[in-house]
């Protein structure tokens, strides 16, 4: 497969897709959950990047971020990635654990695909468009009814429920 060209650097708001290894579901827990925002937590934390919008699905994640100027994104990201990766496998390696940890070729446990899908987000619009798209997606998966039932998604921030499970940086939707 080509290798795409990431374009940083634009001053954008940016979504992110990443996903877990071969589409395996690890995060169907609260503790695997946590480790991906506690990961994400500290992206924001260490490099003033703001969280505008995100949802965690069973096997894969979205956000929407708004990268300082100046920031190679993915460098960032591999970083969020690798930090949730050795939680959710210390998470697996624990006697109660009933998930199977996947191994690349190489023999190597795999949580996360090594690429993940980016999108510059150019106008206003398509910030919220992402952000809805967040949303929406464990809804139009199947997995609850309305968004405010996914207790894993920004929708309740920006419905008012400030004691939901992360802080988001707020666009006006």
């Amino acid at each position: 497969m080509p290798k795409l060209r990431h374009i940083d650097n634009t001053g954008t708001a940016r979504f992110i897709t990443f996903t877990c290894y071969r589409r395996h579901r690890y995060l169907t827990d609260t503790a695997s959950r946590r480790a991906v925002l506690d990961a994400l937590a500290r992206l924001r934390s260490e490099n003033e990047v703001r969280i505008l919008g995100y949802v965690l699905m069973p096997e894969h994640v979205h956000l929407v971020l708004q990268p300082p100027d100046a920031t190679v994104l993915g460098v960032l990201i591999g970083r969020m990635k690798a930090r949730s990766a050795r939680a959710l496998l210390a998470l697996l390696r624990r006697p109660d654990s009933r998930d199977k940890i996947l191994t690349r070729n190489d023999g190597h446990a795999a949580i996360w695909q090594r690429r993940c899908y980016d999108h510059n987000c150019r106008t206003t619009d398509i910030v919220v468009e992402k952000i809805r798209y967040c949303h929406n997606n464990p809804v139009s998966r199947g997995l609850v009814s309305k968004p405010n039932d996914w207790p894993w998604s920004s929708y309740r921030w920006y419905h008012g429920a400030r004691e939901g499970e992360f802080e988001i940086d707020c666009v006006e939707l």
